[in-house]
């Protein structure tokens, strides 16, 4: 008989075993192809994308970056979070493995004149058949135990394993969103510095300016005291200088505007950023192949970051299906048990309990059902999520290519207009010193003249924005 029922519960668990959990998939279009180029005219280069030591190039701002990412706060605190993420995979490790404990418990028990137990322990005192040790006390009856217990839930369905796999994919998604931070400082700290050395050069065509417009001032003074201009000329000329001075005010304030931002992105409190002077049109952006191929994408952490996302979500419908199905739990213990404590390590006092259970929920199956349907929109919802991160990194690499194409043919256009208008301004002053220009026309050449430099200045701002954005679009700055 007792054969039998072996036989039955071993067949039982198999049938159990090769039942299967169909796996689930978003009824959504199929995953999006990445194209091979990003445009027509791009080429299928087998480049790989260098470190930021290596594409920048510049002792100062490699300093500043690597402060940075060794002082700042929100990557600090993202790096705790990977400790969490870390945590959760060391936890779900011991899923599916029989856990062992050890035990040793006192306590005490006094049972109820009438009850079963307390007649039949008084009843026990008694008996011829037993001795001394064997009597039970009266009236109350300690206890004494000492061992190990243990309990296993055997992972039929792969439950446990898919729990296991969702907080690995976190944290490996959380690895992916710690280098996207890491990508996002780099190319931040860096277009700031580039902005400073812009914005140094941007002071310098301000101070020029305004000693021409000093000198056209004070031309204009000495022509209204030989009787040659008028004070309306003095008064609109002097206005457009105070106007440049204070213009150049606000571009110091923009400079220490953006000293304090790198500085908070190194975590640190305001100070000057050490940087060299270097000469506007020297100032050359770094240089990208237009031709790299999309496949560079790979490395953007946004997109690895989705996929593990979507994986775990896909772990979690996993497991969330397999909650409806029945469990196999087993349950034991051995040691010693004894209501004298010093016949508790007596051979005759060891004890052992063994227990196996199959539950299974039949009703009320409402917390399970809400859990499965949560898990099947997380799953869409991280589906869709990873198809709009694919178009979107493809869109920036794509917009950054053209927008560096389209600025570089702006760049050369703007530079022949700057001096254009800069050799306007001298033929102006010179005509206007010989009466054949008038002082309105002096004024339109240096206000032209000033806003066409300051229209380079900030295209040059944009050249370095596109390079940069370009790198970080392609999932550059975050390796070593």
């Amino acid at each position: 008989m007792l054969k039998f029922k072996n036989i039955c519960v071993l067949s039982l668990v198999m049938l159990l075993g090769a039942c299967k959990i169909k796996q689930e998939i978003p009824n959504n279009r199929q995953l999006l192809a990445i194209p091979n180029k990003f445009s027509a005219n791009a080429g299928n280069l087998e480049t790989d994308l260098p470190n930021y030591r290596l594409f920048f190039n510049d002792a100062n701002l490699i300093a500043l970056i690597d402060t940075a990412l060794k002082n700042n706060f929100d990557l600090q605190m993202t790096l705790q979070k990977i400790e969490i993420a870390k945590a959760g995979v060391r936890f779900t490790q011991g899923l599916g493995k029989p856990d062992l404990a050890g035990s040793f418990g006192v306590g005490q028990r006094k049972f109820g004149r009438y009850t079963i137990d307390g007649v039949g322990n008084y009843d026990t005192q008694f008996s011829s058949n037993l001795n001394d040790r064997q009597q039970i006390p009266d009236p109350v009856v300690p206890d004494f135990s000492l061992g190990v217990q243990s309990s296993w839930e055997i992972d039929l369905w792969g439950k446990l394993k898919s729990q296991k796999a969702s907080a690995a994919s976190r944290f490996l998604a959380s690895e992916a969103g710690k280098n996207l931070l890491v990508s996002e400082i780099v190319a931040l700290i860096s277009e700031a510095y580039y902005d400073l050395l812009i914005l140094d050069n941007e002071l310098l065509f301000l101070e020029e300016n305004i000693s021409l417009q000093q000198s056209a001032l004070d031309l204009t003074r000495t022509l209204k005291e030989s009787g040659k201009s008028n004070e309306l000329a003095v008064d609109l000329l002097n206005a457009q200088l105070l106007s440049s001075k204070a213009f150049k005010i606000d571009v110091q304030q923009e400079i220490i505007e953006f000293e304090s931002k790198i500085n908070f992105l190194a975590g640190r409190f305001p100070q000057p950023i050490v940087r060299p002077r270097v000469i506007w049109a020297e100032v050359i952006p770094p240089m990208l192949s237009v031709g790299i191929p999309s496949k560079l994408l790979q490395d953007r952490p946004d997109i690895k970051h989705a996929e593990h996302e979507l994986l775990a979500t896909n772990a979690d419908l996993f497991a969330a299906k397999a909650a409806f199905y029945p469990s196999i739990n087993i349950t034991g213990g051995v040691g010693f048990q004894s209501f004298r404590s010093l016949l508790l390590l007596n051979p005759a006092s060891f004890a052992m309990n063994t227990l196996g259970g199959l539950m299974a929920p039949l009703a009320n199956r409402r917390i399970l059902i809400s859990d499965l349907m949560a898990s099947k929109a997380d799953q869409k919802a991280a589906y869709i999520n990873y198809q709009k991160t694919i178009v979107n990194s493809f869109t920036e690499v794509y917009n950054q290519l053209n927008k560096i194409e389209n600025f570089n043919a702006m760049y050369d256009l703007k530079t022949q207009e700057v001096q254009a208008l800069r050799q306007s301004i001298i033929s102006s002053s010179e005509l206007f010193g010989s009466g054949r220009a008038t002082y309105l026309e002096v004024i339109t050449a240096q206000k032209n003249s000033l806003q066409s430099q300051i229209e380079l200045i900030n295209l040059k701002k944009r050249q370095y924005g596109a390079v940069i954005g370009l790198y970080k679009a392609l999932g550059g700055g975050w390796k070593n």
